[in-house]
């Protein structure tokens, strides 16, 4: 099996939960998918980067890149999102 890569390991940093709770906050504890939802109970919400960091640091930690999605709304974009990219990764023909 392969190690992880190292950015992984960043989501564990107290920096990034400070990051997390900062970006929840700033956002009101609301979805910024367009559901409008709002959740006070973090463990209901993701800290989702808008432009994936595909390991790129500047990215990860660029708190501009980052919204609150409920996880139901994070998990149906980021499934949507890697159907339609099944044709560019060759899995469609």
């Amino acid at each position: 099996m392969s190690p992880q890569p190292p950015w992984k390991s960043w989501y564990k940093t107290a920096r990034w939960q400070r990051l997390r709770l900062q970006t929840f906050l700033r956002d009101h504890y609301t979805c910024q998918c367009g559901c409008g939802r709002i959740k006070g109970n973090t463990s209901l919400l993701v800290c989702d980067h808008k432009i994936p960091h595909r390991g790129d640091e500047r990215l990860f930690w660029d708190e501009t890149n980052l919204q609150t999605l409920l996880k139901p709304c994070h998990d149906k974009r980021k499934q949507q999102a890697e159907q339609s990219s099944l044709h560019t990764r060759g899995i469609w023909h």
